[in-house]
């Protein structure tokens, strides 16, 4: 079942950047986009959080994928 999910992601990826006319591969886009974090930290019991700088490349990849940037004040769901 879970190669069947990754197959079908590589090819909603796949499709997506070529409709956007990009020419990275799914595999180069998800390094790229591997590359972007969430950061919590906590000081003097004040809690922070933070989503790293996004690249203009990276921005770019968000959108041809239609996919909306990452906030620092979003839930992430564990599933």
């Amino acid at each position: 079942m879970t190669h069947f999910m990754a197959l079908i992601l590589y090819r909603v990826m796949r499709q997506r950047l070529k409709i956007a006319q990009s020419n990275l591969s799914p595999e180069r886009a998800l390094a790229q986009l591997k590359q972007i974090h969430r950061h919590r930290i906590k000081v003097n019991d004040r809690a922070l959080h933070g989503v790293s700088t996004l690249t203009k490349d990276q921005t770019d990849l968000l959108g041809a994928l239609t996919l909306q940037k990452p906030t620092k004040h979003e839930q992430l769901s564990l599933l």
